[in-house]
């Protein structure tokens, strides 16, 4: 493959066309400003990325429904928001002529506690981290009217993301959020047409998909996030990825991520629970490449990639986008350093303590400041002090907590 061809276009599916091979894959920035919409910040980090050259932009994990929050500085896209923000989002992300894609997502049962939201899960399985359990609530098996509502909100906030000039969307069924939780059998324990089979495990996925396709414009994209695996004994496994791709393949479905892990195992950070051991870089590459003769849409893999050669080993092995997320926060414009012909690196943060679970949390602390420093037209610091930059992430996010229960206790009453 040679090197221009990162610079290609792709044309998808749906007829729309990305400018290049490099996407910026989701990563949950907790920007959201008052009301749990778009703001300045958030707003100047997409442009900042943009403008860097990147041809496909996936923001972080939007929230169909404001009770459920992966994090208390998320961005909710629901029935009555403001539309204004969300466009100003938009118009911004595409700036620089990136497409840009929202994600949409459901926590389930990946949920603070503290939050005071609600815990969704299809079974009663609580999260299980050790000495960090308590930080999660057990979730409520969800229902058939639990199911039917949740299918209706990723449609009603698929069209939303098209009225707000957005070009597409990705639908979330990896990492341990609620879409991946009823395809695993760990967390799926149901006996209904939603549990058992993996057919029925992925029957709300493609629900899903179904009911946002049928919402939106034929040229806007719809695509998925999947896992190629849970990474954990007993979980979502490779045979059931691409089994689930196969359903996929009789969808009108226009791209598929493929990523993996959950909060209990964060392979999207490089690190599992079942004791495989992952590539240095381009985590997935492998199973992806594997998938990419069965796919029929275009594949797209991320994982810790930082360098041009390992991207272009990407789109050798026949997967059609590089996926990039934590080189991005550190030099935003390397795509167009790329494509200059530079070869530059990015030096991601890498945190080692023995708490794995305090390591995961202490390196997204790292990645947030890095988005914060971006969206406020600083340079990155990917050297900073994990210690000081988890001190610094637990002072926000208690008086984000603060902010989003008084919201919470508002839309309530």
């Amino acid at each position: 493959m040679s090197r221009s061809a990162l610079f290609s276009p792709l044309p998808l599916p749906c007829g729309a066309v990305l400018p290049n091979r490099l996407g910026k894959a989701a990563m949950e920035e907790n920007l959201a400003d008052t009301g749990q919409l778009p703001g300045a910040t958030l707003i100047d980090l997409y442009r900042c990325w943009s403008q860097g050259g990147t041809g496909l932009l996936i923001t972080g994990n939007v929230m169909v429904d404001g009770s459920a929050m992966t994090g208390p500085g998320g961005v909710v896209l629901e029935a009555g928001v403001p539309l204004q923000p969300f466009r100003d989002w938009a118009e911004a992300a595409k700036s620089g002529g990136a497409q840009v894609w929202i994600q949409l997502n459901h926590p389930g049962r990946q949920t603070y506690a503290n939050l005071g939201g609600k815990l969704w899960a299809p079974s009663a399985v609580a999260l299980d981290l050790g000495k960090h359990s308590k930080l999660f609530g057990v979730p409520k098996a969800m229902d058939e009217q639990d199911i039917a509502e949740l299918i209706e909100r990723f449609a009603s906030s698929a069209q939303l993301a098209e009225q707000a000039g957005f070009d597409g969307v990705q639908i979330h069924a990896a990492h341990g959020y609620l879409l991946s939780q009823f395809l695993s059998p760990l967390t799926n324990q149901r006996s209904d047409r939603w549990g058992g089979s993996l057919e029925n495990r992925a029957r709300l996925l493609v629900e899903v998909i179904r009911a946002v396709r049928a919402r939106v414009s034929p040229r806007f994209a719809v695509a998925v996030k999947l896992n190629s695996a849970d990474f954990q004994r007993g979980g979502f496994n490779d045979a059931d990825a691409l089994a689930v791709l196969q359903l996929l393949n009789e969808l009108p479905v226009d791209l598929v991520e493929l990523s993996g892990g959950s909060y209990e195992s964060p392979a999207m950070q490089g690190r599992t629970a079942d004791g495989r051991t992952l590539a240095r870089e381009a985590y997935f590459l492998e199973f992806a490449a594997q998938l990419a003769g069965k796919a029929r849409m275009p594949l797209m893999t991320t994982g810790g990639i930082r360098r041009r050669a390992v991207a272009e080993e990407v789109l050798s092995q026949g997967v059609a986008v590089v996926g990039m997320a934590t080189a991005l926060t550190v030099i935003p414009d390397l795509p167009a350093r790329w494509q200059a012909g530079e070869d530059a690196v990015a030096e991601l943060p890498v945190v080692n303590w023995n708490d794995k679970v305090l390591s995961a949390v202490a390196t997204m602390a790292v990645i947030r400041r890095q988005l914060r420093r971006l969206g406020s037209r600083r340079a990155s610091k990917p050297d900073a002090s994990p210690v000081v930059s988890l001190l610094l992430d637990r002072l926000r996010l208690g008086r984000l907590t603060r902010r989003y229960r008084h919201w919470l206790a508002q839309r309530q009453a």
